[in-house]
């Protein structure tokens, strides 16, 4: 079926319902879906804020044997749900094509046939977190290559693409090509038709529509989608951005009116600094996003992270104080979305120690308990970056290989061991429960 928005009639129809950039209606005490009231969040008539997690993988470890394991997607759940996790944000989206670090399989290939394995892994990932109380964000596709995403996408429709750091076209010749997605009538007929689709499903194992499922907390359009990377890319691109964020918006809302919506944004750092842009970009949107990366952003030298840890932490500090106030300059919630930092010395094997790591959680997870929703902020979510479980590298170079299966919290495109935190982290573990028993809402 081909999916087509009136764009007008449908923003038209929510501004009147009062669905864009206002408060959420007072809900009953038995309503199980997530809502926007104001700058929180609430479920079953009560404030709703969570300790959560990224584990982009449980689609494909829910697919089932060759490609996935579901007895060990139901242990990893059991353990973040001991870490008092109770939100998970998850892959729902991935293009198959020639990009060289993306995911296979993927959900959908260029002939637009979905692979039925892998929708089926997302039902039974959706069906074993509802067991749990578990809420979800699927975000659909992907600004970067790691799932193949918009470049994909591109490719289809032009047959021309760029594979990420080209020697012969270095950054930022991929984010300025990538943008050109929202412009290209193909590759966004094809992205509306997988959305429709996806929102459209009933899950087969336990018969529940997606539209209709309250484990969906959230449709996020994708993974950190920018709107370029150069200045000149990213003001060429901006209308375009623009209309896809607000199409999007609107068909989710005219599929899924329980459900929210989320851009999957990571900041400012994603707009050369611009917060109009962050601003016009979630007008339509439920909530903002921030990602925060200081070893990515070159913020601290993952080889001297005792030298550099102070002047990256001030950054970071920086970082989450200007988004803390785009969000009440937006009256709308934010959540620390992904956050990520490395073991000591950069190394990736599970016995090296996560001195620095513990300290950046702490120092987010203070930021976000200092601005709670609870204490009249906006911080209504943190999901730190990522889960590998009982996970490990496969191989002594510690990259993933095609066919591996050890899915981490690492994709594949980065050292398996980089950011992901293991079943054996136990410090880590205690961290992040104890962030959930003071932030976290049931």
């Amino acid at each position: 079926m081909k999916w087509r928005i009136d764009r007008r009639r449908a923003l038209g129809g929510l501004a009147a319902a009062g669905l864009l950039g206002g408060c959420a209606t007072a809900r009953s005490a038995i309503d199980p879906f997530v809502r926007r009231d104001g700058k929180g969040f609430t479920r079953r008539g009560k404030p709703y804020r969570y300790a959560g997690a990224n584990a982009w993988y449980l689609a494909w470890l829910g697919s089932g044997e060759p490609v996935g394991d579901r007895t060990r997607l139901t242990r990893e759940l059991e353990r973040l749900k001991g870490l008092g996790v109770t939100n998970i944000r998850l892959l729902a989206g991935a293009e198959e094509g020639p990009l060289r670090n993306a995911i296979r399989p993927g959900f959908v290939d260029r002939a637009g046939k979905y692979n039925l394995a892998l929708l089926e892994g997302l039902d039974f990932a959706l069906a074993e977190m509802a067991k749990r109380d578990m809420t979800a964000v699927l975000y659909v596709s992907n600004f970067w290559e790691w799932s193949g995403g918009f470049m994909t996408r591109l490719y289809w429709a032009t047959s021309s693409y760029l594979e990420m750091n080209d020697p012969a076209r270095p950054w930022p010749a991929f984010a300025d090509m990538a943008s050109g997605f929202y412009a290209n009538a193909q590759a966004m007929q094809g992205y509306f038709d997988y959305l429709g689709t996806l929102i459209g499903r009933t899950n087969t194992i336990n018969g529940r529509r997606y539209a209709a499922d309250p484990t969906i907390m959230a449709w996020q359009l994708g993974n950190e989608p920018r709107p370029g990377a150069t200045p000149e890319a990213i003001e060429a691109h901006l209308p375009s951005y623009y209309k896809w964020i607000d199409d999007s918006a609107a068909m989710i809302r005219k599929l899924a009116p329980n459900q929210l919506v989320s851009l999957g944004m990571e900041g400012t750092i994603a707009a050369n600094g611009r917060e109009d842009i962050v601003l016009r970009a979630h007008r339509n949107i439920d909530y903002l996003t921030a990602h925060i990366w200081p070893l990515n952003w070159g913020w601290v030298d993952g080889k001297d992270l005792a030298g550099t840890w102070e002047a990256g932490k001030a950054k970071v500090e920086d970082y989450l104080s200007t988004h803390i106030r785009l969000a009440e300059k937006a009256g709308k919630p934010l959540v620390f979305e992904e956050f990520g930092f490395p073991r000591d010395g950069e190394l990736y094997d599970p016995w090296v120690p996560i001195t620095f790591r513990e300290r950046y959680y702490r120092l987010i997870y203070a930021a976000a308990e200092t601005h709670s929703s609870d204490a009249g902020g906006s911080v209504s979510g943190t999901n730190f970056w990522g889960w590998s479980g009982e996970a490990r590298a496969q191989h002594g170079d510690h990259r993933f290989h095609p066919g591996d299966t050890q899915y981490m919290g690492d994709p594949p495109h980065e050292p398996q061991g980089w950011y992901g935190n293991f079943d054996s982290d136990e410090n880590i573990g205690a961290t992040i429960r104890e962030h959930s028993a003071r932030f976290g809402t049931v």
